[in-house]
């Protein structure tokens, strides 16, 4: 089974336009669990532009599921997660004013920084999943930190997926394959989308868990919440026919 955790934050940022509760991130929260999703994910940044330090501590005893909370490793972002207890950390390399992830972490060069904050979060009993390039040696450095999980970078998948799927996915099965010889969990994220997520998912082996956000919550504008995240967990199944086959 490969779980579907959904990225919160877009609706955080519309709710920041206007200054005032609506629309409710927390309700939203607990909405989408309640239709389907496996998990909660939210990345707050050191400007608050979207999910603040305050929604990650009203999140926390409402999500029942699985709660994810990605950021770069600052004193200030690891106060917020050892206050909280979720039950993944998500290490990404972002920058403070970058406006969305875009490579993985050079793990050779972080090596000992990442191996530090891996077992400070191993000893809160913390599950911790580094953001990374589908690129085996980068894997097998990963695991060197002693991380319970990598999370493979999709946007590659995504631009090429149009004209030439197999092309695109070859680099992510091999990533996957190589993460689980290393004992190291698979969870994937960006740009994935209910046109591409199902030819991922048939193909990658050993996929623990799929982030999605930003096409999700723009999905859910159009469909609703509700059908939206049906049709992402369908996208989650073997039975689906995927439009590349």
């Amino acid at each position: 089974m490969t779980n579907l955790s959904v990225n919160i934050n877009k609706v955080a940022t519309i709710r920041n336009a206007r200054g005032e509760n609506v629309p409710d991130v927390q309700k939203f929260a607990i909405d989408c669990e309640e239709f389907g999703a496996n998990g909660i994910t939210v990345h707050p940044r050191p400007d608050e532009r979207h999910i603040t330090r305050k929604d990650v501590f009203l999140l926390r005893p409402l999500v029942k599921t699985e709660f994810n909370i990605e950021g770069f490793p600052s004193p200030e972002f690891l106060d917020l997660v050892f206050k909280t207890k979720p039950e993944q950390v998500t290490l990404v390399p972002d920058l403070p004013a970058q406006i969305t992830s875009n490579s993985g972490w050079d793990v050779d060069t972080n090596l000992q920084f990442l191996t530090e904050i891996v077992e400070r979060l191993r000893d809160a009993g913390i599950r911790t999943s580094i953001f990374v390039d589908p690129e085996p040696e980068i894997i097998k450095k990963a695991a060197a930190t002693g991380a319970d999980r990598v999370e493979l970078y999709t946007k590659p998948y995504a631009a090429l997926y149009p004209t030439n799927p197999e092309k695109a996915v070859k680099p992510y099965v091999e990533a996957s394959i190589a993460a689980h010889k290393c004992g190291l969990g698979v969870n994937a994220g960006h740009d994935l989308n209910l046109t591409n997520l199902h030819f991922f998912y048939l193909n990658m082996p050993y996929l623990n868990e799929v982030s999605i956000g930003h096409a999700l919550i723009s999905d859910a504008l159009y469909l609703g919440l509700k059908e939206t995240i049906r049709l992402y967990k369908e996208c989650l199944r073997p039975g689906l026919q995927s439009e590349a086959q």
